[in-house]
């Protein structure tokens, strides 16, 4: 398999899940933020457990492929790091919504 195929395969899926989940969780705070309003938050709290689902499934995806392709380590831990980075800015969005409230 080549560098290209394998990186089309799951690197760039994975890069577009985790991109797609911070914006659309983005997009979710700057709506609650302002209109304020319940449903905003409700519809949040569906998406965070959405999201959740999906990027753990992406992770285990990654962490399969990178115990699997050895000499590709690096690659797959920039993608597993990557998908991650979505915990920390969740929780500040988190805290964010508290103190808003």
């Amino acid at each position: 398999m080549t560098r290209k195929q394998y990186q089309s395969a799951t690197g760039q899926r994975s890069t577009q899940i985790a991109i797609a989940s911070f914006v659309i969780g983005t997009l979710l705070l700057l709506a609650f933020l302002t209109t304020r309003h319940e449903y905003v938050l409700l519809a949040g709290f569906y998406y965070v457990l959405l999201a959740l689902a999906t990027n753990l499934i992406v992770l285990g995806n990654l962490l399969y492929q990178c115990a699997r392709l050895h000499n590709h380590r690096d690659y797959y831990g920039v993608k597993i790091l990557l998908v991650l980075a979505n915990i920390p800015i969740a929780f500040v969005y988190l805290k964010i919504i508290i103190n808003s409230l």
